[in-house]
């Protein structure tokens, strides 16, 4: 089987990883991380002007048909560098649902804002008693004249705080546990009963918790059918996991070559510490654990791309993986860089940081241990 990337994929590869090599040192991503919006707009803007923001659509929609490698290609250099900007949320999860539900009218306005970068997007999907079911949705929307009114909670809203319009998974029939009767809906966050608290999360990135109290939305807020949403929030899931799995193989490539880098620096007994045979045992393990997830991301993308019927469970099997390796890796390069590596100076401890959240988001290892276990059967 053929791995090599296209030209096109080459060039935007290079082009990512120039900007993060270049532009976006550790230094410069903490003091974005540490702004009122969590983020750098000049970043942004620039993301725009390099055409990243159009990546995932298609031509019609304005943007140049990339697919789930092209995902891969840009989040992994994005894991790399740590980014802070809300190209996941934005793009990956707000984006995909848009280009797979949304009308005519909805992608002409809302999809060319974002890629312009005129428009933020997050989707409110999360519930405190959802775990990581996403099917368990208890917010609820009445339907009325005017067109539906919301009531309800969600939580680990990714940059809700800086969005101008949330997509929000609401119960309009049915039980909360079930697949039917879920829809999603337009609110924009100035809408009247639309009560917002920003959070930091653990890896120095932007939450929120969202409280809608009776807030009341137009007819023209629905996205997609009304209460035939889980199909589609299921697919843009499984797009968002393998998004995430690259950036965290991306993390997990910076973190055994800094590593390696770091023992040939370091001196003890006279001698670099990359001599120490138990040492380059590790670190071994770090390359091979590296490499095992790598294969599994091709896999898994590859598989999703052809619309295999096994595609699901190699999601499931990579973000397991993933769950599992990327901590082993990132523990390992925290204890051999010592106490400083958990430092805020040094890079090591917030990778570890961004690869425990990674592995919450979309259902932790052991969540998709099982996951693959019940495709299996």
């Amino acid at each position: 089987m053929n791995f090599d990337f296209s030209e096109e994929q080459t060039l935007l590869k290079d082009s990512v990883a120039k900007f993060i090599q270049n532009e976006y040192s550790y230094e410069a991503r903490q003091k974005n991380s540490q702004s009122d919006a969590g983020y750098s707009e000049k970043n942004w803007s620039t993301f725009a002007e390099l055409g990243w923001l159009c990546v995932p659509f298609t031509e019609e929609q304005g943007g140049i048909g990339g697919g789930p490698v092209e995902m891969m290609i840009m989040m992994e250099e994005f894991g790399k560098g740590l980014v802070v900007e809300p190209y996941f949320s934005s793009v990956v999860l707000s984006g995909g649902l848009l280009a797979k539900a949304g009308n005519e009218s909805q992608q002409a306005e809302l999809i060319t804002g974002i890629i312009d970068g005129s428009k933020k997007i997050a989707f409110a999907y999360n519930e405190s008693q959802a775990r990581f079911d996403l099917h368990n949705v208890v917010t609820q929307a009445e339907k009325n004249a005017q067109g539906y009114v919301i009531n309800g909670n969600k939580s680990l809203v990714l940059h809700g705080a800086s969005a101008d319009l949330l997509i929000v998974s609401v119960r309009t029939s049915g039980e909360s546990l079930d697949n039917d009767g879920i829809t999603l809906l337009l609110v924009p966050v100035n809408t009247e009963g639309v009560s917002i608290k920003a959070t930091r999360t653990l890896d120095g990135q932007r939450a929120a918790e969202v409280q809608f109290t009776n807030v009341q939305v137009n007819s023209d807020a629905l996205l997609g059918e009304e209460g035939s949403a889980a199909s589609v929030i299921d697919r843009v899931a499984n797009e968002a996991m393998l998004a995430l799995c690259a950036e965290a193989v991306g993390s997990m490539e910076k973190l055994y070559k800094d590593t390696v880098a770091y023992t040939k620096e370091r001196k003890q007994f006279g001698v670099a510490i990359s001599g120490f045979q138990a040492l380059q045992h590790r670190m071994v393990d770090m390359f091979t654990a590296h490499e095992q997830c790598k294969s599994l991301l091709l896999r898994a993308v590859l598989s999703y791309s052809a619309g295999d019927e096994g595609a699901v469970k190699n999601i499931a099997a990579l973000k397991y993986q993933v769950g599992i390796s990327g901590q082993a890796v990132a523990h390992e390069a925290v204890q051999i860089h010592g106490g400083m590596g958990m430092t805020d100076e040094m890079s090591i401890g917030m990778y570890l940081k961004r690869i425990n959240m990674i592995n919450t988001l979309f259902g932790n290892a052991d969540y998709h241990l099982q996951r693959f276990t019940e495709l299996s059967l």
